[in-house]
């Protein structure tokens, strides 16, 4: 849901380039050459369960979520159930202080399950907040009851996509456009009760970008919020398998980082270090190619309300992944802590009514594909068989 903050090809090799870098020993070139693969393999095993709820949940937890934080327990004691508590040992409390971003994930969680069982004919229906809830923080108590029953309903073809979907992180490109019937098609799969609503003039679309980039400034400029970014930094292979959640830089070029010692946690808090200076520009150039954007308002800020904008998002970023269209949120201006207040509000006073919450904001536009995001197993999620 947060833009994760991998450098581009074109602006990692800039770092290379600096002379900075020795030829890496036949060791490290080894190294430099291989995936994540454990961290990737929840990917390729999705489906392989013979329990159904299993199945479901295998797909579940490809869903999106705020820094990939991956803040789902499951607990499948009863037949047929399956209840949700969120992890409280995952959230982010200073860029996401009230949970709002935590919930949404949640929301895009189940709405994931939900059309992983239709493929197995299964219908499942959800009691939110079942003993109640907190606006102020998420707490132990369940988030959702999922209940699983045979249903005639149709096959949603959005699952087709689940497998496929991507947050696409590296700058647009700037010469095609998003055309309207694309925008159209992607609002359409919006059913769950928010409203979507979308810019691709060229106009509105600038100035939208220029409200990004000065949100993304905002945030990397406060300290307590740009280091918890920092902080799920997971920097090359080791990391990122032995930590399959926070925000990978994985692939050669990362690689060489790592084991020569350029890129460290240490470095990138460091305002004055080029692996923060080449970041920065890399990062604030995915602002600045959005060639459209699209965001979700609800009429409230329950945490319902959160939970239905989750399910409307994940359908959104499915149907776009369908049509070829690249989503990246930037969720920078919907942040609720005091630096971000006069953004926050002028985002508000753009894209909402009064009373009304922007849940998600993102950029559109096309890029290559790149490679799915890290994911702990499902084995590591369940709390009880």
């Amino acid at each position: 849901m947060k833009p994760k903050m991998n450098l581009s090809r074109r602006k990692t090799l800039a770092i290379l380039g600096g002379g900075m870098i020795v030829a890496a020993t036949a060791a490290s070139a080894y190294a430099m050459t291989r995936l994540p693969e454990a961290a990737l393999a929840p990917w390729h095993k999705a489906g392989n369960y013979d329990d159904p709820r299993m199945r479901a949940l295998s797909y579940a937890i490809l869903a999106p979520n705020p820094h990939n934080r991956q803040p789902w327990l499951v607990d499948l004691s009863v037949p047929d159930q399956v209840t949700l508590y969120v992890d409280t040992e995952r959230l982010l409390p200073h860029t996401d202080p009230f949970n709002r971003q935590i919930v949404i994930g949640l929301g895009c969680f189940l709405e994931v399950m939900r059309l992983a069982a239709l493929e197995d004919g299964l219908g499942v229906t959800f009691d939110l907040f079942p003993e109640g809830e907190n606006a102020d923080r998420v707490d132990g108590r369940p988030v959702a009851v999922a209940h699983f029953a045979p249903t005639d309903e149709a096959r949603d073809p959005l699952f087709a996509q689940v497998l496929l979907r991507r947050t696409l992180k590296d700058p647009f490109d700037m010469a095609r456009t998003v055309p309207a019937e694309a925008i159209a098609g992607i609002e359409a799969a919006v059913i769950h009760g928010s409203a979507a609503a979308s810019v691709n003039d060229e106009r509105q679309v600038a100035a939208l970008r220029a409200l990004s980039h000065q949100a993304l400034v905002i945030e990397v400029e406060t300290p307590v919020t740009y280091k918890e970014s920092v902080d799920l930094f997971r920097i090359g292979r080791a990391e990122i398998n032995a930590n399959p959640d926070g925000i990978d830089f994985s692939g050669p070029l990362f690689e060489t980082l790592a084991l020569t010692g350029l890129m460290t946690r240490e470095s990138a808090l460091d305002m004055n270090s080029t692996v923060f200076r080449q970041g920065m520009d890399a990062v604030l150039a995915n602002c600045d190619t959005a060639m459209a954007h699209i965001w979700l308002v609800t009429t409230g800020n329950t945490r319902a309300d959160q939970i239905m904008a989750g399910r409307d998002w994940v359908r959104l970023n499915l149907a776009a992944t369908g049509l070829g269209v690249g989503v990246q949120p930037l969720s920078q201006a919907l942040q609720e802590y005091p630096e971000m207040a006069v953004l926050y509000a002028d985002v508000h006073e753009r894209l909402a009514g009064p009373g009304q919450t922007v849940q998600m904001f993102a950029r559109l536009g096309y890029a290559a594909t790149p490679l799915p995001a890290p994911r702990w197993p499902l084995e590591n999620k369940i709390i009880n068989a």
